[in-house]
């Protein structure tokens, strides 16, 4: 399917995190028969001084070369996939850091990037959300520490996008070796104006709860769900502010992965990924997200390059 991770990008940057960045791939690339995972670290910049680039002009391919051995070794100890060929690379690239990425995400035609997730008052994490926003395909956002599959939670607004986010959940649940729940999450709101048909607020929730509870039956319907742990909630959301409303229900659920698809039908379009998957990533910092989107929806991709 579109939503198929054949080709994996994982960003490493020479930290602790690294090891649960290439754990988390193995796994994602065993349950999704990925063909090929390329990790990669950008040096941003040498700053040698010319005269010594002349006096020693092997610096920089040495440097380079060490740091793609380093980086091997620990690929070798800590990315175990047993179930099929898989071809792995490691890519050190030279200079701005999200120009990098884009560059090979277009080049490899990759499927899913796979990042970690600091803190979002460092560097990384605003790197992060750059590259969210201008990559033309999925992404898995992971704060430190393993990937688990226990608790899977699932925001839809009934959109195709947020369809393509549970195929990805059930396929994940399906396959994963530990047991898996899903929890789908629907967050509804009273419409302005609720009170010219003389109900009250907590009158119309109620209709707009019922609503929502049978267009869900309809949506869930079109995804293949027989044998799996689901559990339906309904949120109603009083501040006009949805992405709160799935965060904190993240939280209270423990979930372990946030699966959104990229753009509801509700979003306004941030350059490619709708303005709540945004918001939700940058807005959350201790639960890994998985922002599913169709692979090669770039619009006006060069324009963005631009605006690096």
């Amino acid at each position: 399917s579109m939503y198929k991770f054949s080709k994996i990008l994982v960003g490493l940057d020479l930290s602790e995190h690294d090891k649960d960045l290439m754990e988390a791939a193995s796994k994602i690339s065993g349950l999704s028969g990925s063909k090929e995972v390329y990790f990669i670290n950008v040096i941003r910049d040498f700053n040698i001084p010319d005269k010594l680039k002349k006096e020693f002009p092997d610096l920089i391919d040495k440097a380079i070369e060490e740091r793609r051995q380093s980086i091997e070794e620990k690929v070798k100890k800590y990315f175990k996939y047993e179930d099929a060929e898989v071809v792995v690379k490691v890519l050190i690239e030279q200079g701005p850091v999200t120009k990098s990425f884009m560059k090979l995400i277009q080049q490899y035609r990759i499927d899913l990037i796979v990042l970690g997730k600091k803190n979002e008052k460092d560097a990384g994490g605003v790197l992060v959300s750059r590259i969210a926003r201008r990559a033309g395909c999925s992404l898995l956002m992971l704060p430190k520490g393993p990937l688990s599959l226990k608790t899977i939670h699932v925001p839809t607004d009934f959109s195709n996008y947020s369809k393509s986010a549970l195929e990805k959940a059930t396929t994940l649940a399906r396959r994963s070796k530990e047991p898996s729940k899903l929890i789908i999450q629907h967050v509804y709101q009273v419409p302005v104006g609720y009170h010219y048909t003389g109900k009250s607020f907590k009158e119309f929730a109620v209709i707009m709860k019922e609503n929502a509870k049978s267009e869900f039956k309809r949506f869930v319907s079109k995804v293949k769900t027989d044998g799996l742990d689901i559990e339906e909630m309904y949120t109603i959301d009083k501040n006009d502010d949805v992405i709160s409303a799935i965060y904190s229900t993240a939280k209270k659920i423990k979930a372990d992965l946030i699966i959104i698809g990229a753009k509801g039908k509700t979003a306004t379009a941030a350059i490619f990924i709708g303005s709540k998957a945004e918001k939700l990533v940058s807005l959350n910092t201790d639960i890994p997200v998985l922002v599913v989107r169709p692979k090669g929806k770039v619009a006006g991709f060069i324009e963005s390059l631009q605006e690096i």
